[in-house]
């Protein structure tokens, strides 16, 4: 992995020098925090009054419906201005959590409520990650960008880590209508925050007048146009499609069948994995290298798809979560300076549209994960790794290849040192 030194004036403490940084991070903590526990609450709830995993299953897919209409919503970010979308997201979040609170309180919670409730939220909340990145690129200079990212990213990290080691105790701890208050108060501290970052102004630019299905157009053809933005959004597509899956979707499965373990063993898996993001979250915060940042995302790419494959032949619980950290520390080592790239490739009247489309390549994890069930029960588990495993080193060559002049030149604009 290419790097250099970094300047020494450049520490992780520069970005909170920016006083819109300094309320956005513990803003968005508060949220990923709630997020976390909602999550975990619900699916717990969903599983325990049902008894239907169908249900528990429908609940995790409203988790990614926003995706598909993250684009709009950075549509309306680039026309109407950043704080006052984290406002109406988060007071959003807030109401809906209180709804719950209130429905627990009173013995009217259902299974169907919360889904209605939930498919809301989720309508809304995958387009959370893409605001924050948009606005840490508008509100810090661009030497920080990296390091911010990294920073932000601890947030979704930590909470990642606290839930999967808490997982469903906290209901049998606090109860539903305590546990909700917790996250409504949670939710109301982060839109209070909200209020402290810079009221970002929409940059006009020559479709300032157009409506916004023109604007949506326009992102789409802004992409296609710009190699660089193109190869990001296949990496994070193809990472999606047949790595996330062994780290989460699957994650049970080989708790249960592989390290013969509990719920217990399953939380320190999970936890590990975090772990390890974090980690690599830190090291990106301390400006100690000089990235290039498309290629380290290249490699980190392919070094993740080469521990899944580890990950598979391991049947002992403690080396399964000392690869799964590793896992985790390159995983984020290939997401953060991904948003880098298309951050620094991206003019900023179109950053909230093309951060939107670029949740578009979530859906590759619900892809990977309804093709890895038939092929787990049918090939095994391993075999269902060397496949997605080949297969994701192939094609991360491949288009590392086909777009080798904007992501791997290291005079690319993708690789310039952040």
């Amino acid at each position: 992995m290419t790097h250099t030194s970094a300047p020494p004036h450049l520490n992780w403490r520069d970005s909170f020098r920016v006083k819109s940084f300094r309320y956005q991070w513990p803003a968005d903590l508060a949220t990923s925090w709630a997020f976390e526990m909602e999550t975990i609450l619900l699916g717990w709830y969903i599983l325990s009054a049902s008894g239907s995993v169908l249900m528990l299953v429908v609940y995790g897919s409203l988790q990614y419906l926003g995706s598909l209409v993250a684009p709009v919503f950075g549509v309306v970010c680039d026309r109407m201005g950043y704080r006052r979308m984290l406002w109406s997201t988060r007071a959003t979040y807030a109401l809906m959590a209180f709804s719950i609170m209130l429905l627990s309180y009173f013995q009217a919670l259902t299974p169907d409520r919360v889904l209605i409730l939930a498919a809301i939220v989720g309508s809304i909340r995958p387009s959370d990650q893409m605001m924050r990145n948009a606005l840490i690129a508008k509100t810090l200079p661009a030497a920080q960008l990296m390091g911010a990212l990294g920073i932000s990213r601890m947030t979704s990290e930590s909470a990642r880590i606290a839930g999967a080691l808490a997982g469903a105790g906290i209901v049998a701890v606090l109860g539903m209508t305590s546990a909700y208050a917790v996250v409504t108060l949670l939710y109301v501290l982060s839109f209070w925050l909200s209020r402290g970052v810079d009221d970002v102004q929409p940059i006009p630019n020559a479709g300032a007048l157009a409506s916004p299905l023109d604007d949506l157009k326009s992102a789409f053809t802004y992409v296609w146009h710009k190699p660089i933005l193109m190869g990001a959004m296949a990496v994070a597509f193809l990472v999606n499609l047949l790595a996330f899956p062994f780290s989460l979707g699957l994650l049970p499965y080989a708790a249960k069948n592989i390290f013969l373990t509990n719920q217990t063993g399953l939380g320190f898996l999970g936890a590990s994995f975090a772990f390890g993001g974090l980690l690599a979250s830190f090291t990106l915060s301390t400006h100690k290298f000089k990235l290039r940042a498309s290629q380290t995302m290249i490699m980190a790419s392919a070094v993740w798809f080469a521990l899944d494959l580890v990950f598979a032949f391991t049947n002992n619980l403690y080396l399964g979560m000392l690869v799964l950290m590793l896992a985790g520390f390159v995983q984020s080592l290939s997401m953060t300076p991904l948003a880098a790239v298309m951050l620094r490739a991206t003019e900023p009247a179109f950053h909230g549209r093309v951060m939107g489309m670029r949740m578009l390549a979530i859906w590759g994890l619900p892809i990977g994960l309804l093709a890895s069930g038939p092929l787990v029960e049918s090939i095994g588990y391993v075999s269902t790794a060397w496949i997605y495993s080949a297969l994701g080193l192939a094609l991360t060559l491949a288009l590392t290849l086909y777009w080798r002049h904007a992501l791997w030149d290291k005079h690319s604009v993708a690789n310039n040192a952040l």
